[in-house]
């Protein structure tokens, strides 16, 4: 063999030499510029060598994308991804090759079947009108495609990807199990990095960008205050993220009946629900508030709805009503979304006025993926182009008009009652009841940061939180074989505190 491999190099070394200093600057093109002509030829035995991966591996390539989707603006911003290459890349291949295997593995797993629901048909009526919207030429300058499609992938497919990615493939107990915990690391991670930029400092990408783009919204009160982000793109995504996240755990915590999920859901709620207030965004805790208002109304349990009511009261009395903790600057921020004569929360009052004198006559708005770049400053719907949104439903009211905000309202009721009607109605676990309201109130909390702030459609949150909300509609699916992982894990459980209470009597002997 050896002998073979000597002679083929002695007859062949040149041109291997050469195909390895090709494919080396290939990869260095890649990495300082992007992706180009050159580089992409020359690494498409990569592409195909993942595709295959992906396909040897689905569900590693699940946590894959879950990982990457949720760290994405993070190494973005700490310029740890190639230029030239949209962020939407990763996440929108990954998806798609998963929804490509679930495909062809349909014969063999009828995984479909549990996707016709609710949810499916708000999103398709959504996905529907948003593709209408590809004719739209209120600025009167023609069908820009590309424009459309750079909108419509985010504000709407997206949306569909994460439904379907989720429902598909977290389809047992112990992967929903394991998407929880995984969902808790992460999010644990990032709050300990918002500690880390906090009481250690930033890195020097990070410095650059609070100091440059991020300065004017993230360093205030005169430099006295700083709003921390963490791996989020901004401390607004963060702050409503966490808070969100916070809510879930909480509630998983509330009503899980292992210990040890129930202890680590627990410590995740905590840490999350402090984390939300170094990034200085008002809106999480009002939020957080609403969230955690929507579980007593979903819990069934007139002891759980006194506990969560009384602690929802006082916490809220001692925000409004008290200067408690005005000594960190961080609470006294979050305070002042209750004072209604604020200053900067006025202000988006005075953008959402302007923008509706200028949309009144664009009931279908001015166009999916309108930017300030692609209208004429002479054109008179430029104006709404250049006023900052400051909201989700406020961009998409822009873009789509009042019939498509009304329809983008009436479709997230329709997917929200959908869910609630399934916890509330079809599940019998009152632990897998738990998980299904924990998904619910993140879904109120993260869609009325998505009213206040622009942070909806943002990575990871789109991802996480549709998804969240469409593992809901999963769960009738897996109960039996939920409540069967239940008893066997109470069992172990069980089991060793008799050993520890056996081992403790034959220690006193």
């Amino acid at each position: 063999m050896q002998n073979k491999f000597a002679t083929y190099t002695d007859g062949n070394g040149g041109r291997a030499i050469l195909l390895f200093l090709l494919f080396s600057v290939a990869i260095y093109q890649f990495v300082s510029v992007g992706i180009g002509p050159f580089a992409m030829i020359c690494l498409s035995p990569l592409v195909i060598a993942a595709i295959y991966v992906a396909f040897r591996w689905r569900t590693a390539t699940f946590w894959l994308l879950f990982f990457i989707n949720y760290f994405l603006q993070w190494f973005n911003k700490n310029g740890w991804l190639p230029g030239g290459i949209p962020l939407s890349f990763y996440n929108e291949g990954l998806e798609i090759i998963l929804l490509v295997i679930a495909i062809i593995d349909a014969r063999k797993s009828p995984c479909f079947d549990r996707t016709v629901n609710v949810m499916l048909l708000a999103l398709m009526i959504w996905c529907g009108f948003c593709t209408l919207e590809i004719f739209n030429d209120t600025c009167g300058l023609g069908m820009n495609l590309w424009a459309w499609y750079t909108g419509a992938r985010l504000m709407a497919f997206q949306l569909l990807y994460a439904f379907l990615i989720f429902i598909i493939y977290i389809d047992k107990p112990k992967t929903l199990i394991y998407y929880i915990v995984f969902w808790g690391v992460l999010s644990l991670f990032s709050v300990f990095w918002a500690w880390k930029q906090k009481n250690i400092g930033f890195t020097d990408m990070e410095r650059a960008w609070i100091n440059g783009p991020g300065r004017t919204t993230h360093i205030i009160r005169w430099g006295t205050l700083i709003r921390y982000f963490s791996t989020h793109n901004d401390a607004a995504s963060y702050g409503i993220a966490i808070a969100s996240t916070a809510v879930a755990y909480l509630i998983f915590a509330l009503t899980n009946k292992i210990k040890k999920y129930r202890y680590f859901f627990l410590i995740t709620g905590l840490a999350c629900t402090w984390g939300m207030f170094p990034s200085g965004t008002r809106t999480a805790i009002i939020c957080f508030f609403a969230g955690i208002a929507t579980f007593a109304f979903l819990s069934k349990s007139a002891k759980l709805t006194a506990l969560v009511s009384s602690l929802f009261a006082i916490c809220l009395f001692l925000l409004v009503f008290t200067d408690i903790g005005n000594g960190n600057d961080s609470i006294k921020r979050m305070r002042s979304a209750f004072d209604k004569n604020d200053a900067s929360m006025n202000v988006r009052d005075i953008n959402k006025a302007s923008i509706k004198k200028y949309i009144q006559e664009a009931p279908w708005g001015i166009g999916i993926g309108m930017m300030r770049d692609d209208v004429p400053a002479n054109n008179k719907y430029r104006m709404l182009t250049e006023i900052p949104p400051d909201s989700e439903y406020v961009y998409i009211w822009v873009r789509t008009g009042k019939i498509g905000i009304i329809i983008y309202v009436l479709t997230t009721l329709i997917m929200f009652g959908g869910a609630c009607w399934i916890v509330l109605f079809r599940i019998k676990s009152s632990s897998l009841r738990g998980i299904g309201a924990g998904l619910c109130c993140a879904f109120v909390s993260i869609q009325l940061g998505g009213y206040a702030n622009q942070i909806l459609m943002n990575f990871p949150n789109c991802f996480l939180f549709y998804g969240g909300l469409s593992m809901v509609y999963a769960l009738p699916f897996m109960e039996k074989e939920w409540i069967a992982f239940e008893n066997e894990e109470l069992a172990k459980q069980a089991e060793r505190k008799r050993l520890k209470l056996e081992e403790k009597k034959a220690s006193r002997v």
